[in-house]
């Protein structure tokens, strides 16, 4: 009988590690690359989106722009029973702030949220930047249409709503459009103090911007590769003595490159690969391109895990240009230079892994790890609502992915024999009833 019991035990095991659902298949179907040409068509005509733009006109201008977002937001809302709480999120920025902010201006964001129906506090966040800018970042009269930079990102943000509402999920989601990225990542700062301030637990944010290229300035043409920028350490903490002390840890026993955000980048290495196996994602351990930042830092400076999403082949001539045509080459980041096909893809990504998120219970909090001298590896976590059980991941210490892993039911402590713990490292997700999976957690303390 007991061997019987071992041997449900493995086949259980090996169920619930290979699980995929239905529902994430449904959302990437669901995902429309007409919707998304129509919004990123109608973004684009609004002339320019430059935060110190328009704020009167109904046709032209930031102004124009964020009420529309607003209204789609609406839209959606009704659509679903009003299951979107849609608001405006808005903060004063006065001019002399730095070079780019010539004028006062109020940065305003439009948000949507999605409630949970277990864990309303609990939120996946999914940013597109509203704002635009031709070469000057101070011109804010120009025509800027910003197509790629960002509609492309915002019009996915609103397809996501379109699609996601349609289910209820644990956590709760937020789709926003941030604005004032051109000029200081305002948008994002605002936000992320709101965040904080109403005491917000932020699972992650996935940071859209510019998702609609395939061919770079670099002569390739790729419509299936996409960036995953995330930095090693994502913290807020400053005193001085922790921080020593965590440096200190990660010295001699690792995690350097295991951080919140470092982890919110496998995950959806992880969930592109089993759901979308056409794509390619490429995770960069860098906080953004060289050099150059996103709406995700603000997030990322306060502690909140962030990652940005992004084409892998850019043209630089489609970037934060005046229109114009020189030497053969028509500058200008115009509507006919997005790849929808691309873009949708894209689009998905971000969808399926916030339904992934959303549906999963929480990470544990506390894991411990020991086993120094010895032929194995010791792990223990704290109980987590909603967990059915507790999947061991596990990688060598060079490897950017969770390779191995095993699920272990409900127990809090585990021991891996014959895993020998100098050789890899290690982390633990939560599995729910449902087999979603949490966020791997990287051990924060050693046990003995």
């Amino acid at each position: 009988m007991r061997n019987y019991l071992l041997i449900f035990s493995a086949l259980f095991s090996l169920t619930i590690s290979a699980q995929t659902h239905q529902k994430i298949y449904d959302i990437v179907d669901a995902v429309s690359e007409e919707r998304l040409r129509n919004d990123v068509k109608k973004l684009a005509d609004f002339g320019t989106r430059h935060t110190l733009s328009d704020t009167l006109s109904k046709t032209r201008g930031i102004g124009a722009a964020r009420r529309w977002i607003k209204s789609q937001f609406d839209n959606i809302s009704k659509d679903c029973k009003d299951c979107l709480d849609v608001f405006y999120q808005k903060d004063l920025v006065e001019k002399g702030r730095n070079q780019r902010i010539v004028k006062d201006v109020m940065v305003v964001n439009v948000v949507a949220i999605q409630r949970g129906t277990k864990y309303p506090n609990r939120y996946i966040i999914m940013s597109g930047d509203i704002d635009s800018r031709v070469s000057d970042p101070a011109d804010f009269t120009s025509d800027s249409p910003g197509a790629n930079d960002n509609a492309t990102g915002m019009a996915a943000a609103i397809e996501a709503a379109r699609v996601l509402s349609k289910y209820k999920f644990e956590s709760s989601i937020i789709y926003v459009g941030l604005s004032g990225e051109e000029q200081g990542l305002f948008g994002g700062q605002g936000l992320a103090k709101y965040a904080k301030e109403n005491k917000w637990e932020i699972i992650g944010v996935l940071n859209n911007d510019m998702i609609g290229n395939i061919s770079g300035v670099d002569g390739v043409i790729d419509n299936r590769t996409f960036r995953i920028f995330s930095e090693a350490i994502t913290t807020d903490e400053t005193d001085p003595v922790k921080l020593a002390r965590q440096a200190r840890g990660r010295r001699f026993y690792g995690g350097e490159v295991d951080g919140t955000s470092r982890q919110l980048a496998r995950y959806i290495h992880k969930t592109t690969k089993t759901y979308m196996p056409e794509m390619n994602p490429m995770m960069v351990y860098r906080l953004d391109r060289f050099g150059r930042g996103g709406h995700h830092r603000p997030f990322n400076d306060v502690g909140f895990a962030g990652i940005r999403i992004m084409e892998a082949h850019e043209n630089y001539t489609q970037q934060h240009q005046d229109i114009r045509t020189e030497n053969g080459i028509n500058y200008g980041d115009t509507f006919e230079h997005v790849n929808f096909p691309y873009c949708k893809k894209l689009t998905a990504v971000n969808a399926i892994t916030m339904a992934s998120l959303a549906s999963a219970p929480p990470s544990p909090k506390d894991v411990g790890i020991g086993g120094i001298v010895e032929a194995s590896a010791k792990l223990q976590w704290n109980k987590v609502e909603g967990a059915k059980g507790y999947k061991i991941y596990w990688r060598d210490t060079t490897s950017p992915t969770w390779d191995q892993s095993r699920f272990v039911g409900d127990v809090t402590e585990f021991t891996l024999d014959g895993i020998v713990i100098d050789n890899s490292f290690f982390g633990i997700a939560a599995v729910g009833e449902n087999g979603h999976e949490s966020m791997v957690v990287f051990p924060n303390k050693i046990i003995r």
